[in-house]
């Protein structure tokens, strides 16, 4: 099974930063439950556009793991993928705090580059059919 997310998406076409190489891609799930009314009290077009400050942006349609919305996949750069990095996928990413630790990670290098903060393991998550990574 891919390590990555599937189905339809559309990119940032942005590859690079000011300072240099895009340290990861974050893809966020704007379909089915995520990015929808029935999460309630999140600007969900402010937090997309917030994720792109910090790195390029995914839009993908529904990831199945509806019960974690809103879901924010972290996928590590070529850099962290040498260091042995994987996805991390964060579900209930549901207010503002959450974004910036999550920007604030991806602009620090993101999985394999930068420690991820420790508030973030409260949304880390292993989606189903898919084997835990470290």
């Amino acid at each position: 099974m891919p390590a990555t997310p599937t189905g339809r998406t559309t990119d940032d076409a942005r590859t690079a930063t000011a300072t240099g190489p895009v340290p990861c891609r974050v893809v966020v799930c704007r379909d089915c439950c995520c990015g929808s009314p029935k999460v309630t009290g999140v600007d969900h077009a402010a937090q997309t556009e917030r994720l792109r400050t910090a790195a390029p942006v995914r839009v993908s349609d529904c990831l199945d793991v509806c019960d974690q919305a809103n879901v924010i996949v972290v996928q590590p750069s070529a850099e962290g993928r040498a260091a042995g990095a994987r996805p991390v996928w964060l579900g209930l990413v549901n207010d503002p705090d959450a974004t910036e630790d999550v920007v604030a990670w991806a602009r620090a290098g993101g999985p394999g580059v930068a420690p991820r903060p420790d508030i973030l393991d409260l949304h880390v998550f292993t989606p189903p059919g898919r084997r835990a990574t470290r």
